[in-house]
């Protein structure tokens, strides 16, 4: 991989998404503020660019289309997204939530840092569920109607957003929003670190909440820095009536 100081993290979480791991190990978000180069990105989180740059460059190259999310068309790239992410979501928000009560009703005094765990849990759930909503109700069939216009060489009207540079925008401060809740659940949680007197349940729920924490990084992601940058450009050049 050609590693460039003045790339941003984004750049190279597109290009190969096995760059992602090396990443979140250093604490440099890759999704919500991936616009920024891996320069700054190592001075804002003091590491050591060389070291930075030395796991980039032996990052093992795609060879699986599947993985190569950056050439997908956007129509497949959101049956993905709705597909594997919001269903994910979906399934889990419910598992955790009942781990999380069922955790609590036993170690809840023991461990006090589970009530503000399980408050900053229930307001970020709530917020994805309204989230994937307005992604599946507004943001995802508007794309569907740009990709099939610019197909068709026909024109369409004006959504009643007028540019879709207003949902975009407000649907990316709402995954800067999210991931700052998660933030706090990874710090009150030790980074996840299971206690050694949990039963079962407690350290099924730490494991749900960190594997929906990496899968909540890889759909912020595919959206932030693909489908978002490439719907933009769609509606650039297609006709609005």
């Amino acid at each position: 991989m050609n590693i460039l100081e003045n790339r941003t993290v984004a750049d190279y979480v597109i290009e190969n998404i096995k760059t992602a791991p090396i990443f979140k190990k250093y604490g440099i978000n890759f999704c919500c503020e991936g616009n920024i180069t891996i320069n700054k990105a190592c001075k804002k989180n003091k590491i050591d660019l060389s070291t930075l740059k030395n796991e980039l460059e032996n990052v093992e190259s795609i060879s699986d289309v599947l993985q190569n999310y950056n050439t997908w068309s956007l129509n497949f790239l959101i049956l993905y997204i709705e597909n594997v992410h919001h269903s994910y979501a979906k399934e889990s928000l419910p598992i955790i939530s009942q781990y999380m009560n069922e955790t609590i009703k036993t170690y809840g005094n023991i461990h006090p840092e589970l009530l503000k765990i399980n408050k900053l849990f229930r307001k970020a759930s709530s917020e994805i569920i309204s989230h994937l909503q307005k992604e599946e109700q507004i943001l995802f069939p508007y794309i569907k109607q740009l990709i099939a216009a610019d197909k068709e060489h026909k024109k369409i009207s004006v959504p009643s957003f007028v540019t879709i540079h207003t949902p975009i925008k407000m649907l990316e401060h709402e995954h800067e929003e999210i991931n700052n809740l998660f933030k706090k659940i990874v710090k009150l949680t030790n980074n996840y670190s299971i206690p050694k007197s949990a039963s079962n349940t407690y350290k099924d729920l730490y494991i749900k909440l960190e594997e929906f924490e990496q899968d909540l990084y890889h759909h912020i992601h595919l959206e932030h820095n693909i489908l978002h940058r490439k719907a933009l450009e769609l509606e650039k050049r297609t006709k609005l009536l």
